[in-house]
């Protein structure tokens, strides 16, 4: 059975970095998708990065340049790196996998979630 567990988040000021983790437990890494998601309140979730087995990476246009996905294989371990964190950057942040083999950054295109974290970012 596959797991996500997240960790990582809290309170940043603008203009600061912020790293979150997810923790992966039964998922195959030979073929693969991974994925963070955000959801701010009052608006739909949203797809940020994701990667692939092949190290392919996608990013949502907002986070371009500042926000890095990569995964920890020692470690079964995705991260997301953000620098800098801005305003608009607030949101409940979710981790996600997938059994398909490609990326796409669509929520249902994803088996398993993790149990989000919060991100608030102050002046």
């Amino acid at each position: 059975q596959v797991q996500l567990a997240q960790s990582g988040g809290g309170s940043v000021q603008a203009g600061e970095s912020l790293t979150l983790s997810c923790l992966a437990s039964g998922y195959k890494y030979d073929q693969f998708c991974m994925g963070w998601f955000r959801q701010a309140p009052g608006k739909e979730r949203e797809g940020v990065a994701s990667i692939d087995s092949a190290g392919r990476a996608l990013y949502v246009d907002s986070v371009k340049g500042r926000f890095t996905i990569s995964i920890d294989y020692t470690r079964n371990t995705l991260y997301l790196h953000m620098d800098p964190v801005t305003h608009e950057d607030a949101a409940m942040y979710y981790c996600a996998a997938s059994n398909d083999l490609w990326c796409v950054m669509r929520a249902n295109w994803y088996n398993y979630w993790g149990q989000g974290t919060q991100v608030t970012v102050s002046e």
